[in-house]
């Protein structure tokens, strides 16, 4: 009979981990999640989490990263059929959906908490997730640039916190309802100013 697999077993606790700390965040606040009850939901040692995560909030960024890559997203891609607007449209009723969605919602809101307050943490994110994602998003712009739809001294980056800062102020703010219509306006106006 051949021994276990030291590795095996240490992956399948670490995932046991970040699926129970998803779990909780459907049930409870965040704030009232403890390691203690992560450990307990996921039926591994309170030690065994502190081996692997200096806090609850690296737990929580882990958890983000696992759901993150359940979407089959290595490379982040915008979609390019050669019309800007239409592909904009697309992606930010897309990040509607998910930033309305409590099952998303939730664990993002709580990651977003912890960012604030985190330097180390907010690098990360920005290193690992924030950052392939504004490429993805500065590459589609570079390409609209390029077909002559984006004025040609158009600062991308700026661009990119124009189309997509308002929407996520607003979810972080709950200063109103992220839409559709709120989408396809915020298009209108920003791509207005952008274009040559």
């Amino acid at each position: 009979m051949p021994s276990p697999d030291p590795a095996r077993r240490n992956e399948n606790a670490r995932r046991a981990v970040l699926d129970a700390t998803l779990d909780l965040l459907q049930e409870v606040p965040y704030p009232r999640i403890t390691i203690e009850g992560i450990a307990s939901r996921a039926g591994v040692g309170k030690q065994t989490i502190y081996r692997w995560w200096a806090s609850k909030a690296a737990v929580l960024f882990d958890a983000f990263l696992l759901l993150s890559a359940r979407d089959g997203s290595d490379t982040p891609q915008l979609p390019d059929t050669g019309d800007l607007q239409a592909d904009l449209t697309l992606v930010l009723r897309a990040t509607v959906v998910e930033l309305n969605d409590p099952r998303l919602s939730d664990p993002m809101r709580a990651l977003a908490t912890e960012l604030a307050q985190d330097e180390s943490l907010a690098e990360a994110y920005h290193r690992q997730l924030d950052a392939p994602l504004r490429e993805a998003k500065r590459q589609r712009l570079r390409e609209a640039q390029e077909a002559g739809q984006l004025a040609d001294d158009l600062d991308l980056d700026v661009a990119i916190d124009i189309i997509w800062g308002p929407i996520l102020n607003r979810w972080l703010q709950r200063s109103g309802p992220l839409s559709d219509e709120y989408v396809d306006a915020l298009l209108r106006t920003a791509l207005r100013g952008m274009r040559p």
